[in-house]
C-alpha cells in the first residue's frame, strides 16, 4: 500500500473512532463492529456500516485492558492454552521470555482476538501502536506471527530495561516508558494499576496451567 493511502486510511479510521466516541457508544459493553475493505481505488477503508457487494473483514474495536470495572473474575476466567502455541513458544525461546507471561499480556491486551483495535489505535493480539509496530518491522499487525514476535521483542526489551521487574515492564507496556520514568515507578493511573494486577493474575494462572 502506498504511504499516502495508508495515511488516508488511518485518518478515516481515527475520524470514525472519534465519531463513535462522541455518539455515546459504550466500549465497555462489547466490541464495536467495524468493517475493513478496499475501495475502488484500492485504498483500505473503514466503516461502521456493512459494505455491499465487496469483500470485507470485521475488525472488533475494544480495549480489554481499559475495562476498569470489568465483572470478569480473572481468577476463574477461561484460559486460552491452545491458541498460537507454536508462535508464542518460538518467540519465547527467541527472546528468552516466559511464554506464560507473553500469554498473559496477550490475554489482558486483546483477549486473543488477532483483529482487535483499541480506541487509541493499538492493533492485534499484543495491541501494538502503529509507530511501535513500524519500528519493529511489522508489515501487518493483524498477522498473529508478526504481532506476537514484535510484541514479545518489545516486552523483552522492557524486562531487560527494568531488570526483570514484570510489574514495571507491564506498566511501561501499558502506560509508556515515559510515564514510568516520570513517576519513578508505576504511574498512578487506575487503568495501569488494574492492568498490572490483571496481568499478574493471568501470568500465575498460565504458569500453573503449563506445569
Amino acid at each position: 500500500m502506498h504511504k499516502k493511502h495508508l495515511i488516508h486510511s488511518l485518518v478515516k479510521l481515527l475520524a470514525l473512532l472519534i465519531s463513535l466516541h462522541f455518539s455515546g457508544v459504550s466500549q465497555a459493553k462489547e466490541a464495536i463492529r467495524i468493517y475493513k475493505y478496499n475501495s475502488v481505488s484500492g485504498t483500505t477503508s473503514f466503516s461502521d456500516i456493512e459494505p455491499i457487494n465487496v469483500y470485507y473483514e470485521v475488525v472488533k474495536l475494544g480495549c480489554y485492558a481499559c475495562y476498569l470495572n470489568s465483572h470478569i473474575d480473572w481468577q476463574k476466567s477461561k484460559l486460552y492454552l491452545d491458541l498460537f502455541t507454536d508462535t508464542i513458544n518460538h518467540a519465547a525461546n527467541l527472546y528468552q521470555m516466559d511464554p506464560a507471561f507473553i500469554r498473559a499480556i496477550i490475554h489482558a491486551e486483546s483477549h486473543f482476538d488477532h483483529q482487535a483495535v483499541s480506541k487509541q489505535g493499538a492493533q492485534g493480539l499484543m495491541q501494538l501502536m502503529p509507530a511501535t509496530a513500524k519500528s519493529l518491522g511489522v508489515d501487518d499487525p493483524f498477522v498473529a506471527e508478526q504481532n506476537i514476535h514484535a510484541g514479545t521483542k518489545h516486552l523483552a526489551r522492557l524486562l531487560k530495561k527494568y531488570h526483570g521487574n514484570r510489574k514495571l515492564a507491564a506498566a511501561a507496556y501499558n502506560a509508556g516508558e515515559g510515564n514510568v520514568k516520570k513517576y519513578h515507578g508505576i504511574p498512578p493511573f487506575k487503568e495501569t494499576k488494574v492492568y498490572i494486577e490483571r496481568v499478574e493474575i493471568l501470568h500465575k494462572r498460565y504458569q500453573k496451567a503449563a506445569l
